[in-house]
């Protein structure tokens, strides 16, 4: 009875807190014009020459940089202070 109490309880919490891993932006998007006033970001290459080869495959449109692409972050910045020991 206890093994079936620990291994639910192991099981709901597996269940309710982990989270799905965050999918990675690419850093070039092709902004494809679909009409007149209607456009598509398609944010999925890696380089401006994989979005070049779509844009210039026909589609009407243009490569800009993705807005919400944040690169490899970097831990931030720890500042120490220097502790000064007074001699006597």
């Amino acid at each position: 009875m206890t093994r079936m109490l620990a291994a639910s309880a192991v099981l709901t919490t597996l269940i309710f807190c982990l989270q799905p891993a965050a999918a990675a932006e690419a850093p070039w998007c092709a902004v494809i014009q679909n009409s007149t006033e209607s456009v598509y970001w398609d944010c999925q290459y890696g380089s401006i020459e994989q979005c070049r080869q779509i844009v210039l495959a026909g589609n009407r449109g243009w490569c800009n940089a993705n807005p919400y692409f944040v690169p490899y972050a970097t831990a931030a910045n720890k500042h120490y202070r220097k502790r000064h020991t007074r001699s006597q």
